[in-house]
């Protein structure tokens, strides 16, 4: 198939000179993305639109107020999105990780700013092809829109769960989303990555830098992790942390 060009500053091609064959095939990721629960039929002809897009740490994919042309699956590293307010004050609306489905919206311009937290792979489809196949295949279309509500009651719930949550009670909570997201792309055990900074970490569970610092301290203090480096944490009692927001 065609494959599309390499033609953003912040893309690079893959490895030597092979051409790369469709990534629905080696995909790491499918069945956590949208794609799992696609047929053979639809899973061909998402492939046959399908692109790759190669992302260095601290690069934008898009910012906030650009046309939203294309919807991307991460199938390798993080995203951060981030939303100014009219203040001017910073708030990281959340994460992508590998699995996770970017830039789906009814708006015809991104929502928030999205940078690579770290060397970053995604898969890359067109928002006129997306329209096209949703025409083509009516299961699709459904299935997009299943992902987008499960998405926004997602969101709903965690903003109202962070509404009641003291900030100890937050950081656990984050904690074991991250692990659980771990697990479920294959990666289950005590060790959990931490792709995003304090300060992201911060801006998205509306705390200070001090205070998230504080707080993997004292849940450390309580045996329930352990902070073997800055960028993973070890949970060593998962139930612990659990009945700290079951409290």
């Amino acid at each position: 198939m065609a494959w599309p060009p390499f033609d953003s500053p912040c893309l690079t091609p893959p490895p030597g000179d092979a051409v790369p064959l469709g990534p629905c095939a080696h995909c790491q990721v499918r069945h956590l993305a949208i794609c799992s629960a696609l047929t053979h039929e639809e899973m061909h002809a998402l492939d046959a639109v399908a692109g790759v897009q190669l992302l260095g740490p601290g690069a934008v994919l898009a910012r906030q107020g650009e046309p939203r042309k294309h919807v991307f699956t991460v199938t390798r590293g993080a995203l951060r999105l981030v939303r100014l307010s009219a203040d001017g004050r910073r708030q990281v609306a959340g994460f992508a990780l590998p699995g996770d489905f970017v830039g789906l919206s009814g708006a015809p311009v991104h929502q928030h700013d999205v940078e690579a937290l770290a060397e970053t792979e995604l898969c890359r489809f067109g928002t006129d092809a997306m329209a096209r196949l949703g025409v083509q295949f009516p299961q699709l279309q459904a299935k997009l829109l299943e992902r987008a509500c499960t998405e926004l009651d997602s969101a709903r719930e965690q903003m109202m769960a962070l509404a009641r949550m003291n900030p100890t009670e937050r950081m656990a909570d984050f904690l074991l989303k991250l692990a659980a997201q771990q697990a479920r792309a294959g990666n289950a055990g005590r060790s959990i990555s931490l792709p995003m900074p304090r300060a992201d970490i911060a801006d998205h569970l509306g705390l200070t830098v001090e205070t998230v610092s504080r707080c993997l301290t004292g849940l450390r203090s309580r045996g329930l992790i352990a902070l073997p480096e800055t960028y993973r944490v070890e949970i060593l009692d998962f139930a612990g942390l659990e009945a700290l927001n079951a409290a």
